[in-house]
C-alpha cells in the first residue's frame, strides 16, 4: 500500500523503515523546510532502545549521545544541595540507556531511510478526503495525492488530527506547566557530562553542555506564574521568561541574557493527548499526535518508536485489512500507553516544587539514591516498560 505519513521525525521516520521492511510504500510530508536537529537532551532506554537495536541504528545514537555522569542540583551560590550520579540508572537498565538530542536521534533514524522514501519537506496537509478506495490529501503548495492510508505523526498539536478528530482543546490535558529550550554559544562551564539544575518556587532552570562549544539551556515552570498569558512569537516568549525567571537566582541572570542570542527558542505547554480511538476510517496517529505523555514523562521519543513499530506491524499482520490493523494496534498498546500517561502525571507534581520546603524535600530524596537499589526502588515504576515488544517481521 501507499500510506502517507504526515511528520518526518522520530516517529514518522521510524514508521517509515518499518513499513518499508514490510514492502509498503511510504509517503513522508514534513512542514518544516528541512530536518529538524537539536532539541533538548531526553534520555533514551527501554522500548525505544530496543527497537533502534533492531534496526541497526544503535551504534549511530550512542555515538551521538552523552554518557551523562550526574544530575546535580545547585543552591543559588552553586554549592551542590542534591542530586545523584545516572550511573545508578544506568545500572537499573542493565547499561541500556543513553542521553540524546532529540534531533540526533531523529536523524539517526531519517539515514535509515533516506534515498528509499519519498519526503516532501515545507510542506503540509491541508484537506483529507477518505473515500472508499482510500484518501486523498491536498497540500498547502495546491499539489494533492492518493493513498491508501493516512499517518499522523506530526507531534503534540497535530494538523491531522485537528481535520480529521477536531479541535485539540478536546483532547489535551494541560499538566500545569510551560517550558522553553534554547541552544547557546560561548556559555563557560566546567560541568560536562552532567545536568546542572537549580530550582526557585514553582520554577526550575538549567543547563547541559553540549559538543563544540555550546549549551543546552532549560527553563520549565508552573503555569500559574504567567497569569494566563500565552505568548505568540519570539519578543513575547522572551518577555515573559524574562519576568518569570528574573529573580529565581542562581545563573538566571546570565541564562537569560544567553537566550537573546540563541537563534531560536522553542516554547511550549507540558500536556498530555488523551483520546478514545487513535484511528478513523483510514487514518491512524501515533507519537505525540494521539499519545503524548508529556515533556516531563522523559520517554516519549521512544514510545513514539513503539508506537510507529506495533502500527506498521499490525498493518503488515491484517494485509488489505486497515480497519483490523487499527484495531488491533488500539487494544495492544492502549492500556500500556495509558499507564504511562498516569505515571507522567503523577511524576509532573514533583518535578518543579511550589515552596522551599518542597525543593528541600526533592534535593534530600534524590540523595538517598546512591543507596544500593534505591534509584530502582524509587524510579522503577517510571522506567519500566512493561510491554513486550511483538515479533512482527
Amino acid at each position: 500500500m501507499k500510506i502517507a505519513i504526515s511528520g518526518a521525525g522520530i516517529a514518522g521516520a521510524t514508521l517509515s523503515y518499518w513499513l518499508l521492511r514490510a514492502g509498503h510504500e511510504p509517503l513522508l510530508i514534513e512542514h518544516a523546510p528541512s530536518l529538524r536537529t537539536g532539541g533538548y537532551i531526553m534520555d533514551f532506554w527501554g522500548l525505544g532502545y530496543s527497537i533502534a537495536e533492531r534496526m541497526g541504528v544503535l551504534p549511530a545514537v550512542r555515538r551521538a549521545g552523552y554518557q551523562v555522569e550526574e544530575v546535580r542540583f545547585l543552591a543559588d551560590d552553586g554549592r551542590k544541595v542534591g542530586g545523584f550520579s545516572v550511573d545508578a540508572l544506568r545500572d537499573a537498565m542493565g547499561g541500556r540507556m543513553t542521553s540524546v538530542a532529540r534531533g540526533d536521534l531523529a536523524a539517526a533514524i531519517y539515514r535509515s531511510i533516506d534515498g528509499r522514501v519519498e519526503i516532501m519537506f515545507d510542506e503540509q496537509i491541508s484537506m483529507i478526503d477518505e473515500h472508499e478506495g482510500g484518501v486523498r490529501i491536498a497540500l498547502r503548495s495546491g499539489e494533492t495525492r492518493d493513498v491508501d492510508l493516512l499517518v499522523g505523526a506530526d507531534g503534540l498539536h497535530s494538523r491531522v488530527r485537528e481535520l480529521i478528530f477536531g479541535s485539540e482543546d478536546h483532547f489535551e490535558k494541560d499538566l500545569g506547566y510551560r517550558f522553553a529550550v534554547f541552544e547557546t554559544n560561548g556559555y563557560a562551564t566546567s560541568d560536562e557530562n552532567a545536568y546542572v539544575i537549580h530550582a526557585a518556587a514553582s520554577r526550575q532552570i538549567g543547563r547541559f553542555t553540549l559538543r563544540d562549544g555550546r549549551t543546552l539551556c532549560l527553563l520549565v515552570f508552573r503555569s500559574e506564574l504567567s497569569n494566563g498569558a500565552e505568548p505568540n512569537g519570539r519578543v513575547e516568549t522572551q518577555a515573559l521568561l524574562k519576568m518569570i525567571f528574573d529573580d529565581a537566582g542562581w545563573e538566571s541572570g546570565r541564562i537569560l541574557a544567553a537566550m537573546e542570542a540563541a537563534d531560536d527558542v522553542y516554547y511550549d505547554r507540558v500536556s498530555q493527548i488523551r483520546m478514545s480511538s487513535w484511528h478513523s476510517g483510514r487514518v491512524a496517529l501515533i507519537g505525540d499526535a494521539g499519545m503524548a505523555v508529556s515533556f516531563l514523562a522523559g520517554e516519549g521519543a521512544g514510545l513514539a518508536m513503539t508506537e510507529a513499530y506495533v502500527l506498521a506491524g499490525e498493518i503488515s499482520r491484517a494485509p488489505g485489512d486497515h480497519a483490523k490493523a487499527f484495531a488491533a494496534y488500539d487494544a495492544r498498546l492502549r492500556p500500556f500507553i495509558e499507564g504511562k500517561q498516569r505515571t507522567a502525571e503523577s511524576f509532573a507534581s514533583t518535578f518543579v516544587p511550589q515552596t522551599e520546603l518542597g525543593i528541600w524535600l526533592r534535593n534530600q530524596a534524590t540523595k538517598l539514591m546512591a543507596l544500593p537499589g534505591a534509584a530502582n526502588l524509587m524510579l522503577g515504576k517510571s522506567l519500566r516498560d512493561d510491554f513486550a515488544l511483538p515479533d512482527y517481521l
